[in-house]
């Protein structure tokens, strides 16, 4: 309607002559300005957010909008209310280093070698392509403020002062008080210097590790009795199980207080409305079978992506996706949000986008994590998990840097006893080259179905999903790590490194 009286001054007014017609263009002009105006107005495009994600490490999707109700998370529940939640989000790798290099460049790690866990930190270096861009940087060149509060963590080469204003970087922590309590929320007053600018930030937090936990400690305080949790069946049921089970969801508490924090101080300097929120974690929590690998609980991961103001980008309040959405994606997503335009090399997609179709499956993978050699690749379709372990002469729970963890010592201690059921104790055993998992009726991952003739169809195609993965991204994990590279593992662990990749170091 808009464009066809716009259009009326220019094609019929200078061809009239009739003295009705310029009496009454007098009353048309009015009436014509006001519908310009409309116009325009109605088609001003929306500011483009700030966007701020909120990075945690080590946690499962423990909270309320998840369907758990041990500990109340109202924080997080007010992301979910004034976003978007999705259900079904995986991390592209188990373990810190490697998730996050991925992450923040919107690529597989197996696609640019960064895959191996803490890897191209010693004299073996890794770098990408000149044309790979990690995302901070390409925001920060398209004229951002950024910065990154605390970890990075990225398994390759890079200008710290290209990713993030490094002045605004010692701003906060100039800014960060001393807190009194271990688990005192952190001051955000700071954020009263992100005012009237755009910015991409990143606030990383130690999720699963709150609590000095790093070293896996028993017992932990938890406002969660352990009486009330429920261990998995794939663990023995005990005191230490249920303590690291109890000492999660208080880790989740904690950190719902924090994001509470950060929501007040968005608000108090008038930045919440404009700021798009995303949240998630960069791997599951600490438990034997989680971290570090490639079931449901160890790359399954919380995710919400919540813009209060929003637009027709990012319009349905408290929705819920069922879609298979991969955390490479978000590079993707922020730029999108953003208005910037999305680098082809990007494997990730912008899942808000009107082109975007739906996965098929995601892949999760598993290499070296520090000393500890193995290579594991996952299928994760709608309905089942499909795992391929490549190196079948050793245990899952081969000697690795969890092995103090008090969890990890009890399983291990029970197995030399012959205490574990026959569920239990396979992390310890011969593991099979292929496993098939129907996570709607195995949600544990118990029944390997990939012996199953019924399941022979589900399996091959599956296999071939993850066939033609390997050969379209040309996954560097393939091929064995590089000597330089364990040469530099080894210098660092030297005794522990048992793995027969080590041999030829020695």
């Amino acid at each position: 309607m808009c464009k066809q009286i716009c259009s009326i001054k220019g094609k019929y007014f200078p061809e009239r002559k009739d003295k009705r017609i310029s009496m009454l263009k007098y009353f048309l002009w009015p009436l014509l300005g006001l519908f310009l105006f409309s116009c325009s107005s109605v088609q001003k495009p929306i500011e483009k957010p700030n966007i701020l994600w909120i990075f945690v490490d080590d946690m499962n999707d423990w909270m309320n909008p998840y369907g758990y109700d041990k500990v109340k998370t109202p924080n997080i529940n007010t992301l979910a209310e004034e976003g978007v939640l999705f259900e079904k989000a995986y991390v592209p790798a188990p373990v810190c280093s490697a998730a996050r290099s991925a992450i923040i460049t919107g690529c597989m790690q197996t696609t640019y070698g960064t895959h191996n866990h803490r890897s191209g930190r010693g004299d073996y270096k890794i770098n990408l392509p000149v044309d790979v861009k990690p995302i901070p940087q390409i925001f920060r060149e398209s004229g951002y403020l950024t910065f990154n509060f605390k970890k990075d963590d990225y398994n390759f080469q890079y200008d710290r002062a290209k990713l993030y204003d490094d002045e605004f970087n010692k701003l906060i922590q100039g800014s960060k008080k001393k807190r009194k309590k271990r688990h005192e929320p952190g001051n955000y007053d700071w954020f009263v210097h992100l005012k009237g600018k755009r910015f991409f930030g990143q606030l990383q937090f130690p999720g699963g590790k709150y609590g000095g936990e790093v070293g896996g400690k028993y017992p932990v305080e938890s406002r969660v009795s352990e009486d009330s949790v429920t261990v998995p069946p794939i663990y023995p049921d005990n005191k230490i199980f249920r303590n690291a089970t109890a000492r999660h969801y208080e880790q989740v508490a904690i950190l719902d207080v924090e994001i509470g924090k950060i929501i007040e101080s968005l608000k108090k300097n008038d930045l919440y409305e404009n700021t798009a929120i995303i949240f998630f974690t960069d791997h599951g929590y600490q438990l034997p079978r989680a971290k570090q690998f490639c079931y449901e609980e160890g790359v399954k991961v919380p995710l919400i992506i919540s813009w209060p103001r929003g637009n027709n980008y990012l319009s349905e309040k408290g929705k819920r996706r069922e879609d298979l959405a991969n955390c490479i994606d978000l590079a993707a997503v922020s730029l999108g949000l953003a208005g910037l335009p999305i680098p082809r090399y990007m494997e990730g997609k912008d899942l808000f986008s009107e082109e975007y179709e739906e996965r098929e499956f995601i892949v999760s993978a598993r290499d070296r994590c520090d000393y500890s050699i193995d290579q594991i690749r996952s299928i994760r379709s709608e309905k089942y998990r499909y795992i391929r372990n490549y190196k079948t002469d050793r245990p899952l729970m081969q000697p690795q840097y969890r092995d103090h963890y008090a969890a990890v010592v009890n399983m291990r201690e029970l197995y030399a006893q012959g205490k574990l059921n026959d569920v239990q104790k396979r992390i310890f055993e011969k593991r099979p080259a292929e496993e098939l998992y129907d996570m709607e009726k195995d949600p544990y991952q118990i029944n390997n179905l990939a012996t199953d003739p019924d399941f022979k169809g589900v399996l091959n195609l599956h296999r071939s999903y993850l066939q033609e993965w390997i050969i379209e991204t040309g996954d560097k994990g393939q091929k064995l790590e590089a000597a330089e590279s364990l040469k530099d593992i080894y210098e660092r662990w030297k005794e522990k490194c048992l793995n027969p990749e080590f041999k030829v170091l020695k």
